[in-house]
């Protein structure tokens, strides 16, 4: 790697010295600067682009020239006449003045196409054939290329420290709500621009009124050759692992036109390729977002999801992937717009996860277990939405999501404390979320918005679990590990196992509607007067019950420590109401903008236990707000906020009957709960410097939460089986978080610097004493990459992760270290052959003792006779190195632990793939 590192900075030395800098300051005919004028080189003997920049804020440019050429040197500024110029280099840096005249015309713009970059306004375009070697497959590849742009770890786009929150193609939106779908299957070599959207907003009426710093969306210019016309590919493969044969068949279709398109995506292989994992899949959210900010009211909705481990290629041993994904849109006439998806997902897949639990009560005993486990789920997710625009003054959009799911798991787990334990689960929920909203322009000094959002929502999760049992030596002292609880649960402990099962029933039902009314003050400063209600209902049924030899049922009589009516049965209806109004004025003053308000809320909460016994509270809430943003110059800004919220907790944790969340953890809710107090502040600094292509971000975050709902956790003697509830805690929670990140692109290479800092204080109760919990993590990144267009690149990334976890109840702090470079390249060569390889080592300390490590080497040969080829063959490796397992550290307010998981077995698959 040292070799590498030297190589680069030699590369990187050696290009600077052949160059001569041509720098000079474009102002219009009156002497203003002009940011952001495009600059642009081209060899006038090559007849090709030999460099290009922006102006900065002072109107400053600098092109890096090779020495002894000729260049035909083109500056242009949006409404300014172009300036075109020959320059000739020697040897000698060249100093060029320029002076831009007025012109309404634009002739500029078939110069700017040629740019790889350019920036109006808001959005900077980038040209993709100027990233591209060759290499590329899918529109993921050119976005890692991009100066500014981050695939995060979790496959999202980020631009600026801001997650990308939706992908369109020429305009329409692309399976809104998850922007992988398209970065894993849209093809490379249809894309012609990359627009990015920065301050994006979804209803041009609302744009001049609203604060959208934090929204980012990616517009896809595709080529001319792909319009009217279907294109995509269709992959097929095939191949060998040491414990079963392989196969994949994926087509990718796609058709566009201006009055229709249609997208097609189909995806069935066990090679762990998975482009939406369950996580995803539940977590699809359509792209349903509210046009105005937050209220102030954080209600969560009851969920009682079945125990689900997400599953790819690095944390599992067994992946069988399906997936059927249709997306269209259609526009009659140019008023109205329809638009949606079909998907249908199917996710199998065994995972085995060793397990080693370092408890921070010295007196709760420390665990290894071994589990394996099957999980199936099979989802359908539908989306339609209409989009009407009468004229530039109303708009009526209308939106519905739903989501049905089957699935279904089973668990085999060995603990050294509680000996062999079989559990399964399963579940057919659904939720379908609508949302109507009209916007009406009355004049150009009111608008008004109306938005009505409407979720129904239905889990029923049964579980069962069976624990081997001694019944000769229930009351010795060296029992079995669950023999206590099951005393405490009351449950018959005579028999050879405790066959255990419970069902689950949570519904819920929520309507949120609110008025926005704005009032154009002047091209300063407008008003904003929110009126607005959210009502929600929330039913929870459940049984616990013991399964006899006989096949009879028991009902436990619990005798709980601290409960002084212990349930097995739920019935429990939770209803709240807020009505609110708020007031916000925003005030341009100088590079400066105030939006000071303020929201006044008005609750009602109720709950019934068992039809009986009834809990209610109303009270009234005064939440003042502030941001204020301070814009430096048009790529550079600072933003502050501090905003009041209140948490409302969902009817589980109100529901005083006892559920098992697991074999070892039981849970009783506690009905009269509090809401909980939240003081959120946010620092953010950002700029994207073009002229010399740097970009920072920076954030800041600190939140205090008062009477947080903590749990107190009780553990049985020698025992980790727990039962808990919750409570509002007399202390108050805090957090502090700080990210920065520093990107740079010099010539063909791309740098990046990251940090993070989170520290956190938490306070429960653990066996009913008072415990605190401090924890300090910071990772570290670094990048390294390259992107000729006509050699090998190569890429180098390094994070560090550092923890440190204090705890009352533990003597001494434990401290965890994780380290993982990685190493990938890929090469274009002959015209027709591309080589790809990954390489990433993992290693993981506890207490300066390594607990695990693991290598990772994937690799692909692809050849195609040239770039326009209908067919390319792949050869693609997998795990080479034949990697068994790879782990985690995780850490808690209980437990300290190492996770094993064991992975994907080394293979090597042969794929065709058909380019239409």
């Amino acid at each position: 790697m040292k070799k590498i590192l030297l190589l680069t900075i030699f590369m990187v030395t050696m290009i600077s010295n052949a160059q001569v800098k041509l720098t000079g300051a474009v102002k219009d005919s009156i002497g203003e600067v002009l940011e952001m004028a495009n600059v642009l080189a081209i060899n006038k003997t090559t007849k090709k682009m030999a460099s290009y920049g922006f102006t900065d804020a002072k109107g400053r440019y600098k092109l890096d020239l090779d020495k002894n050429a000729v260049f035909n040197i083109k500056i242009s500024y949006v409404g300014m006449k172009s300036a075109d110029f020959i320059v000739e280099t020697k040897s000698e840096d060249i100093i060029k003045n320029v002076v831009l005249a007025n012109d309404n015309a634009l002739d500029e713009i078939n110069i700017v196409s040629k740019m790889p970059v350019t920036i109006k306004g808001d959005t900077i375009v980038y040209n993709a054939d100027s990233f591209k070697n060759g290499s590329e497959r899918k529109l993921e590849d050119v976005l890692e290329k991009l100066p500014g742009v981050e695939i995060n770890d979790a496959g999202e786009i980020e631009v600026e420290g801001k997650t990308v929150e939706k992908i369109m193609v020429d305009g329409k939106d692309f399976f809104d709500g998850d922007t992988k779908l398209a970065t894993k299957n849209i093809p490379s070599n249809a894309v012609d621009k990359i627009e990015i959207l920065k301050n994006f907003g979804d209803v041009s009426q609302l744009k001049s009124v609203q604060n959208n710093e934090d929204r980012v969306a990616i517009n896809i210019k595709l080529k001319e050759g792909k319009k009217n016309f279907w294109f995509g590919d269709i992959t097929a493969g095939s191949g060998n692992s040491p414990d079963e044969s392989l196969y994949l068949l994926q087509p990718k279709l796609f058709y566009y036109s201006p009055k229709y398109t249609i997208n097609v995506i189909g995806d069935i292989n066990n090679m762990g390729e998975v482009v939406l994992n369950r996580s995803d899949i539940r977590n699809f959210s359509g792209g349903f977002r509210s046009q105005s900010p937050s209220n102030g009211t954080n209600i969560s909705l009851g969920s009682a999801g079945i125990g689900f481990l997400n599953a790819n290629a690095r944390n599992a041993n067994r992946i069988e992937t399906k997936l059927t994904a249709l997306n269209f849109s259609y526009s009659p006439n140019p008023k109205l717009d329809l638009s949606g998806f079909l998907i249908f997902s199917s996710n199998s897949n065994g995972q085995q996860n060793n397990v080693t639990s370092d408890y921070v009560d010295p007196t709760i005993p420390d665990d290894f277990t071994q589990s394996i486990t099957d999980q199936t789920s099979n989802t359908g997710l539908f989306k339609f939405t209409t989009n009407y625009k009468k004229d530039a003054n109303n708009q009526l959009d209308y939106d519905i999501i739903g989501r049905f799911s089957n699935e279904y798991r089973t668990d085999d787990v060995n603990s050294r404390v509680l000996s062999d334990i079989s559990e399964s689960e399963r579940a057919t929920p659904y939720k379908i979320n609508q949302k109507l909203s009209y916007f009406y322009t009355a004049n150009e000094k009111n608008i008004f918005a109306l938005e009505a959002k409407h979720l129904l929502q239905d889990e029923d999760p049964f579980y069962v679990a069976s624990l081997e049992n001694d019944p000769t030596n229930n009351d010795d002292t060296d029992n079995d590990g669950f023999d206590n609880a099951a005393k405490t649960l009351g449950l018959d402990r005579s028999l050879e196992y405790y066959n255990l099962e419970q069902d689950r029933r949570v519904k819920s039902n929520q309507l949120d509607v609110k008025l926005d009314y704005y009032n154009i003050l002047n091209d300063k400063s407008n008003l904003n007067l929110v009126l607005g209600t959210i009502q929600s209902k929330q039913n929870f049924d459940s049984k616990f019950f013991q399964i006899l030899d006989n096949e009879n049922t028991l009902n436990p009589t619990p005798t709980i420590p601290g409960n002084t009516d212990p349930q097995t049965t739920n019935d429990t209806e939770y209803t709240f109401s807020d009505i609110y109004t708020g007031l916000r004025y925003r005030l341009k003053s100088g590079i400066f903008t105030f939006t000071p308000g303020f929201t006044l809320h008005s609750y009602a909460v109720k709950n019934t236990q068992y039809e009986t016994e009834l809990f209610e509270d109303k009270f009234e809430k005064f939440f003042p707000e502030l941001a204020v943003i301070a814009q430096f110059k048009k790529s550079e800004s600072l933003r502050f906020s501090y905003k009041q919220e209140v948490n409302f907790t969902d009817v589980n944790q109100l529901a005083r009957g006892i559920v098992a969340n697991s074999y070892d953890s039981f849970y009783y809710g506690n009905s009269e709960l509090m809401n909980a107090h939240i003081h959120n502040l946010n620092l953010n600094y950002f700029s994207f410097n073009m002229f010399n292509y740097t970009n920072v971000f920076a954030r800041v975050n600190y939140r205090k939460t008062i009477d947080q709902i903590n749990k107190n956790v009780n553990f049985e003697p020698g025992s980790v089986v727990s039962s808990s509830t919750s409570l509002n805690s007399p202390f108050d929670n805090e957090s502090f978080s700080a990210n920065a990140r520093l990107g740079k692109t010099i010539k063909k290479f791309k740098a990046s610097l990251g940090a993070s800092y989170n520290y956190s204080k938490t306070y429960q109760f653990l066996n009913t004493i008072e415990n605190t919990n401090t924890l300090n993590s910071q990772n570290y990144s670094a990048s390294l990459g390259t992107n000729f267009t006509k050699a090998p690149n190569v890429t180098l990334k390094y994070r560090l992760g550092l923890t440190d976890q204090s705890n009352s109840a533990r003597a001494s702090d434990i401290k965890g270290v994780t380290q993982a470079p990685s190493i990938s390249f890929d090469a274009y060569v002959w015209n027709s052959l591309t080589v790809r390889s990954d390489f990433s080592y993992n290693e993981v300390k506890q207490d300066g003792v390594v607990a695990n490590s693991f290598k990772i080497w994937d690799a692909t040969l692809s050849y195609r006779k040239d770039k326009d080829a209908k067919w390319e063959y792949e050869l693609v490796g997998s795990n080479l190195l034949a990697t068994g397992s790879r782990a985690s550290v995780n850490t808690s307010n209980v437990l300290f632990s190492i996770n094993e998981t064991f992975i994907l077995p080394r293979f090597v698959s042969l794929r065709v793939r058909y380019q239409l």
